[in-house]
């Protein structure tokens, strides 16, 4: 009832893949690393899980009907983070509405806000990205800010009327894990393990219903505004408002997202 992909398999090596098939090393039961419930191997479909940073790689358990088996690159800070949530009680089981924030530095440092967008009568999780100051093309020394044609480019779109549904982003994906938000994932063109464009910092807790709508769609709205278009909203339908004065100024692009890579 265990699915080793081949990424997993070439990651790990044979021999333990062959062990872990065979039963050897595989835990019976264990709590789903995206939906943190209860799951056995021996009961049900479960997927193998490489959570590789640049010096450690920890091995999770996942209902294989929340996500594939798959290799993920994370960094190592978050990585021990990880292990570490996964070792201690109680670590990082706060929920966070639609206040809770996250930030990452490299080129600018991000914001992002979870809650839940109502889309044609349906309920879905959603996180809004917001930088905190404008963002530079990669190369440029203007002041303008080229967030939203960036993400253009990589494929979001414009959106003019939030109550729509946005279309998916191939390649794309949200890295929900042991039922916290750990990154947005992008794709690699060669076909390789995905990589990071945001990582939360440590990993950001969610609320039961947003993990419970994200489990049930498979699917995450991502909203991304330039900075001061959504800012800090603690209610979600205050940030619902926000987005709708974002996108009725042509200030806001997204995308669907699948709950995690391919």
């Amino acid at each position: 009832m265990l699915d080793v992909s081949d990424d997993v398999r070439a990651e790990i090596g044979d021999e333990e893949a062959d062990r872990l098939l065979a039963g050897e090393n595989a835990p019976g039961s264990y709590d789903c690393t995206s939906c943190r419930t209860p799951g056995h191997t021996e009961q049900e479909r479960t997927s193998t899980v490489l959570f590789v940073g640049e010096e450690t790689a920890v091995l999770a358990f996942a209902h294989a009907s929340c996500i594939p088996s798959q290799v993920v690159s994370v960094s190592e800070e978050q990585l021990q983070g990880a292990v570490r949530s996964l070792t201690s009680d109680g670590v990082g089981d706060g929920p966070a509405g639609a206040d809770g924030r996250t930030e990452q530095a490299e080129q600018a440092v991000l914001g992002v806000t979870c809650g839940q967008i109502l889309v044609k009568d349906d309920l879905y999780p959603a996180i809004v990205v917001e930088p905190t100051g404008p963002i530079a093309r990669p190369g440029s020394d203007g002041p303008g800010d080229d967030f939203l044609p960036l993400l253009i480019e990589a494929g979001f779109m414009p959106v003019t009327d939030v109550s729509e549904m946005p279309a998916t982003l191939p390649g794309w994906s949200v890295l929900l894990a042991m039922g916290q938000l750990h990154a947005v994932l992008q794709g690699s063109p060669a076909g390789g393990a995905p990589s990071a464009w945001w990582q939360a910092h440590q990993p950001l807790a969610v609320t039961d219903g947003w993990r419970a709508s994200a489990n049930q769609r498979h699917t995450v709205l991502v909203y991304c505004a330039p900075a001061g278009a959504i800012g800090q909203q603690p209610r979600e339908d205050l940030m619902r408002d926000a987005l709708e004065k974002a996108a009725a100024g042509g200030l806001l692009v997204a995308a669907a997202m699948p709950l995690a890579g391919t």
